[in-house]
C-alpha cells in the first residue's frame, strides 16, 4: 500500500469513528448493555405443586428486581440425591452469581454446597435444611435458610389431630391408635415434621402412637403402595393417620379410596394441591399443614440478588408462615393464598 492510499485508509477510519460517536450521543450515550445477574434455583424436585409455587415465587423477585434470569433445574423425584448433586455442581462450574437450593438430601447435598461456597458463590437453603459444617457456617457465601418452621408444623397438625380424636372417637373408647408414616430417610424438612408430630403425641395419655416401619417414599406411587399393604394388613385398627409431605398424603388419600368400604380415621396431611383440596372440601381429608412455597422461592431468590449485588442478609434464618387448612377455613384469604398462589408468570 502506498503512503497516500494509508493516509486515504487513516482519513476514511477518523470519520468512520466520529460518524459512530455521532450516533451514539444522539442515542443518548453508548453504555455497555449491563449482564444479567444469573440465579440458579434447585429445588428437591420439580413435579409438585408445591416445586411449582416455589418456581413462581424466583420468578417474581426476579421480575420486581429486573436484569435477572432465574435458571430452574431440579430433579423430577425427590430421591434424585445423585442428579441434584450434579447439578449443584454443574451451576458451581458455570460460575452463576448465587444459588437458590432446597436440598434432597442433608447429608449427601453437603459437598457440592461446600464446593460452591468455596468458589466464591452465594448460596442460600428453601425449605429443607442441610448439615451445616464449619466450612458452611464460617463463610459469607452461606447466606441461611429461609422455611417453614417444620417442626412447629408437625406440632400443629398433632395438636388438631388431637382435637378431632377428642370430637370424635374419644367420646366412645378410651385410647384412640394413631399411626404416623414417614417420608424418607434424611430429608431434613420431613424429619422435623415427623418429630413435632411425635412430641404432641407422646404427651397424649389417651393415644397409642406407632409409627409405620415402611416409608411412603419419594413419589404418590410409592406412598400409594406402602399405605395399601398398611391399611390391608389384618388388624390394622387405626382411628388416626398422619403422612408429613404432598406426595405422601396423596398417596395415602388414593390407597384409602380403594378400599371399599373407605376406612373411616382423622386423616391429616401436609402440602396442598387441586386434589388434597378436593378431598378435604368432600371430607376424606381431615386436616392438611399448609406452607407458603410461594414466599420461600420469592425470598430465597431475593437474598441471593441481594447478595449477588454485595448485600448480605441481616439475619441467617427465617421462618415463612404455616396454617392448618380444613374444610371450613378454605376461603380464608391467607389460607387460599398458601394453596392457590399466583403461578401466572410460568406461563409467560
Amino acid at each position: 500500500m502506498t503512503l497516500p492510499e494509508e493516509l486515504s485508509m487513516s482519513w476514511f477510519c477518523r470519520m468512520w469513528l466520529v460518524s459512530w460517536l455521532c450516533t451514539c450521543l444522539l442515542l443518548g450515550g453508548c453504555k455497555p448493555q449491563e449482564t444479567k445477574l444469573r440465579i440458579a434455583v434447585i429445588p428437591k424436585g420439580t413435579t409438585h405443586s408445591f416445586w411449582q409455587a416455589i418456581h413462581a415465587g424466583a420468578l417474581k423477585a426476579a421480575a420486581e428486581r429486573g436484569n435477572v434470569e432465574i435458571l430452574w433445574k431440579g430433579p423430577a423425584q425427590e430421591d434424585k440425591h445423585q442428579e441434584q448433586h450434579d447439578i449443584v455442581e454443574r451451576f458451581t462450574s458455570e460460575r452463576v452469581d448465587a444459588i437458590v437450593l432446597a436440598p434432597c438430601n442433608r447429608q449427601s447435598m453437603v459437598a457440592p454446597v461446600e464446593g460452591a461456597i468455596k468458589k466464591g458463590i452465594p448460596l442460600v437453603l428453601i425449605d429443607s435444611g442441610l448439615q451445616l459444617t464449619k466450612t458452611i457456617t464460617d463463610s459469607d457465601k452461606y447466606l441461611g435458610y429461609i422455611a417453614t418452621d417444620n417442626k412447629e408444623g408437625g406440632r400443629e397438625a398433632g395438636k388438631h389431630m388431637l382435637k378431632l380424636l377428642n370430637e370424635g372417637v374419644l367420646k366412645t373408647k378410651p385410647k384412640a391408635r394413631v399411626l404416623m408414616m414417614r417420608y424418607q430417610a434424611n430429608s431434613e424438612s420431613t424429619e422435623q415434621r415427623e418429630a413435632g408430630f411425635q412430641e404432641i403425641m407422646s404427651k397424649a395419655k389417651d393415644v397409642d402412637f406407632v409409627v409405620h416401619p415402611e416409608e411412603a417414599g419419594a413419589t404418590v406411587a410409592s406412598a400409594q403402595t406402602a399405605a395399601d399393604r398398611m391399611l390391608r394388613t389384618p388388624g390394622a385398627d387405626i382411628d388416626g393417620l398422619f403422612v408429613p409431605n404432598e406426595s405422601a398424603t396423596q398417596g395415602v388419600l388414593q390407597a384409602m379410596r380403594d378400599l371399599k368400604p373407605q376406612p373411616k380415621l382423622v386423616f391429616v396431611g401436609f402440602d396442598g394441591n387441586d386434589v388434597l383440596i378436593q378431598a378435604l372440601k368432600k371430607g376424606e381429608i381431615q386436616g392438611l399443614v399448609l406452607q407458603d412455597p410461594f414466599e420461600m422461592g420469592y425470598q430465597g431468590t431475593i437474598r441471593a440478588i441481594d447478595a449477588a449485588q454485595g448485600k448480605m442478609p441481616a439475619q441467617l434464618n427465617q421462618s415463612t408462615r404455616l396454617r392448618v387448612a380444613t374444610a371450613a377455613n378454605l376461603d380464608d384469604p391467607i389460607v387460599r393464598a398458601m394453596f392457590a398462589p399466583d403461578l401466572g408468570l410460568l406461563r409467560k
